[in-house]
């Protein structure tokens, strides 16, 4: 399958080279700052180049204190070029691959949310998220929304902008005791588990809206606790609540995503969050 990978050099964009790859696709991968989705320029050549099957978009802007302060960018990523992107697809006849995010719900409901739920964001970042989930479904139909939550994985590690785990890990050791957030409940992912994933979802027809992340649920709080479990550092960390953390950034307190779709779709479930952290934390000893 000829696959165009725009974000290749990110958390999810490293690990889906590497398992699109494996799987003999012939992946052409573009990475920022050469490459920018708001050039409307740039992605007609890009697409024109590459005359791919799919094109899988993994670039956002989501760093959701920076879309408060500057919603006009977190429009032009995750909604307008977006916008842009579904319509070269549709001329195109190619499918779209696109991902959002648990953000664009607002937590109250305090069950996990299905597809079919309606989403309330609460901030500027959920907003254009959604934003461009809906400009993608009134452009194209051949198209995979991907939501997902708490991504984590080795490219984080390397450095290109880091992750949770990693951030964890550098406070502990550096001393002192964590105070950590338990009042926010979601479902950490592994990236290497979320591309498999979707690598699976491409060969299929079933387009549409679809959740994806590891199984079960934790508080960002028992994360921390597990990850320092598992990796056999001693330091307290204490659970407080969001309140303690004076912030513009409104979150959600319960964004648990249910997978319906993709067991109406056949493609089984994903591996629970502490079996991938295990796994990542192993990983990055090796790289």
């Amino acid at each position: 399958m000829k696959i165009l990978l725009i974000g290749a050099n990110g958390q999810l964009g490293t690990d889906l080279c590497r398992v699109l790859a494996e799987r003999g696709d012939d992946v052409v991968a573009l990475t920022y700052p050469e490459f920018d989705i708001r050039n409307g320029e740039q992605v007609r050549c890009a697409l024109d180049s590459a005359a791919p099957e799919v094109v899988i978009n993994t670039s956002a802007y989501h760093k959701v204190e920076e879309c408060e302060e500057h919603p006009d960018i977190a429009f032009d990523v995750n909604a307008l070029a977006v916008r842009a992107i579904s319509l070269e697809c549709e001329r195109r006849g190619c499918v779209l691959v696109h991902f959002s995010t648990d953000y664009v719900f607002d937590g109250r409901k305090g069950s996990a949310y299905s597809e079919c739920d309606r989403p309330e964001p609460l901030n500027v970042y959920g907003v254009s998220k959604l934003a461009g989930e809906h400009l993608i479904a009134f452009n194209t139909e051949r198209y995979f929304i991907v939501r997902t939550s708490g991504l984590y994985g080795l490219a984080g590690a390397a450095g290109k902008g880091g992750n949770f785990v990693e951030n964890m890990l550098k406070r502990a050791v550096s001393g002192g005791v964590l105070r950590v957030v338990h009042d926010q409940v979601l479902t950490p992912t592994y990236t290497v588990d979320l591309a498999r994933k979707v690598s699976e979802l491409i060969r299929t027809d079933a387009y549409g809206m679809y959740h994806i992340t590891n199984e079960g649920a934790c508080s960002w709080y028992e994360f921390t606790v597990k990850i320092l479990e598992l990796e056999a550092v001693n330091v307290t960390v204490l659970p407080v609540e969001t309140k303690d953390f004076p912030s513009p950034v409104k979150r959600p307190a319960y964004s648990v995503l249910l997978k319906d779709r993709l067991h109406s779709a056949g493609l089984g479930t994903t591996p629970i969050w502490t079996d991938a952290l295990g796994r990542y934390l192993r990983s990055r000893l090796r790289c």
